[in-house]
């Protein structure tokens, strides 16, 4: 048996970053993990969709190469290269983290880990304990629930990362992240996209007004959006709904990509750790992350609080604060996204929908990127900002923007509100000119 002072099941952003954190501060780490290090963000998800999603940006800004001098360009698109492209990204990040947990305090396992018990793992016929076990296993691609099964292959975000050929046409079913980052690449790349969407809007987590005006700017260029329509069938002939007025229709489309979201990825041997979980919402853990056995904590997709790899990477790090007995600033209820569509939308804290169905008084304040310089010289006029406050000036509520940058518009929003920033002080605050920054000074000057 072996003996250490952390276990970490999982060596996705939660799991990593926990290990390098706790082997800098001393603990010895035997971190698992039976499949590529990086978890579901570095092999099938954040990182290839973004290198995807920087050849569409390209092939975009090709197309109005006129607008910058460019007269009767002509190119060949290679498929095949932007797939080639993807895998050098991958190999080069899991490369460095593969340096990174080589740390002399920390032991990767390649092999399946699962509970003999709350304290003991087995993986590879071995038997591992520790005094604190984090479980970081990440999440699975969910599926809908049909009344027939598909009766022809349905693509989860995996598969479509993996394809060897540029489909002609493809249905996606769902207008979330995953769904609006993939009609935004391929559609640029030249496919045929139709987006069913159940909700009346794409992005539900995204203001409302944020969204409507994304959905608008790729439907100018094709995307073409179902929405308010309830999926009914999969057949070879395409992908059956019933409309917002219960009307039967087929898309019909060479491929088809389910992104209805995702669920925690559970496993039966967690009945062996005695920790209270479910396949639908995860691992019960509590403000620090710790499941209702002592010492055991889980991080990450599979609690299921917030699905995304920033912060299962600060969850991880808090954990294992938690577990030195150090305090730290950390605040989880703050918590930036981004959906790097063309144009990328990003959001951080309270829509303006749920602060008036909260009954919470606030100001709303707006700027464009059609009136700030920079955007206009990049041709890059699409987009706006809204930044929410207390009255009068007060603390930062929110903040949800739209158009190129947005997610660095919206992270510097975000690290204001860490700090509890007023608008007041942010109109105080020097940005450089000119730089897409100026849109968040010019709507809280506003």
């Amino acid at each position: 048996m072996v003996n250490t002072d952390l276990i970490i099941i999982g060596a996705g952003p939660g799991g990593y970053r926990a290990a390098g954190h706790a082997a800098q501060h001393g603990l010895k780490v035997v971190i698992f993990e039976s499949a590529q290090v990086g978890g579901t963000c570095l092999n099938e998800g954040c990182i290839p969709t973004k290198s995807m999603a920087r050849n569409a940006e390209i092939v975009q800004t090709l197309k109005e190469s006129d607008l910058f001098g460019l007269d009767n360009l002509s190119y060949n698109f290679n498929f095949q290269q932007v797939i080639a492209r993807k895998n050098e990204v991958l190999m080069q990040l899991r490369s460095g983290i593969d340096t990174l947990l080589s740390h002399p305090n920390v032991t990767l396992v390649k092999a399946d880990a699962q509970f003999k018990d709350a304290k003991t793992i087995v993986a590879a016929g071995e038997e591992y304990t520790a005094d604190n076990i984090i479980v970081a296993t990440g999440s699975v691609s969910k599926s809908l629930r049909l009344k027939e099964p598909a009766s022809r292959p349905v693509l989860d975000s995996a598969d479509l990362l993996s394809i060897d050929h540029l489909p002609k046409s493809l249905c996606i079913i769902g207008a979330g992240v995953i769904g609006m980052e993939f009609a935004s690449i391929f559609s640029a790349f030249g496919t045929e996209v139709t987006v069913v969407e159940f909700l009346k809007e794409c992005l539900p987590a995204l203001d409302s007004d944020i969204a409507k005006r994304l959905r608008k700017v790729l439907e100018k260029r094709g995307v073409k959006f179902c929405l308010q329509c309830g999926v009914t069938a999969i057949t070879s002939d395409g992908v059956t709904f019933a409309d917002k007025k219960g009307k039967e229709q087929t898309v019909q489309a060479e491929e088809v990509l389910m992104a209805v979201g995702r669920a925690p990825r559970v496993f039966d041997h967690f009945q062996n750790a005695g920790f209270e979980y479910d396949a639908r919402t995860g691992i019960k853990v509590d403000e620090n992350f710790e499941t209702t056995v002592k010492g055991v904590y889980a991080i990450g997709d599979v609690n299921s609080r917030m699905m995304l790899a920033h912060a299962a990477e600060m969850q991880g790090i808090h954990v294992v604060n938690h577990i030195l007995g150090h305090d730290d600033g950390i605040d989880l209820s703050i918590m930036p996204a981004a959906i790097f569509t063309n144009p990328e939308a990003a959001c951080v804290g309270k829509t303006e929908d749920q602060l008036k169905a909260e009954g919470v008084e606030y100001e709303c304040r707006k700027a464009f990127h059609r009136a700030n310089g920079k955007a206009l010289a990049m041709n890059e006029a699409e987009g706006m900002l809204k930044l929410l406050s207390e009255p009068g000036a007060g603390r930062i509520l929110g903040c949800h923007a739209f158009g190129a940058h947005s997610a660095d518009l919206v992270q510097e929003a975000s690290s204001l509100m860490c700090r509890q920033t007023t608008v007041a002080q942010l109109r105080d605050m020097v940005h450089i000119h000119p730089t897409l920054s100026e849109i968040l000074l010019t709507a809280a000057e506003s």
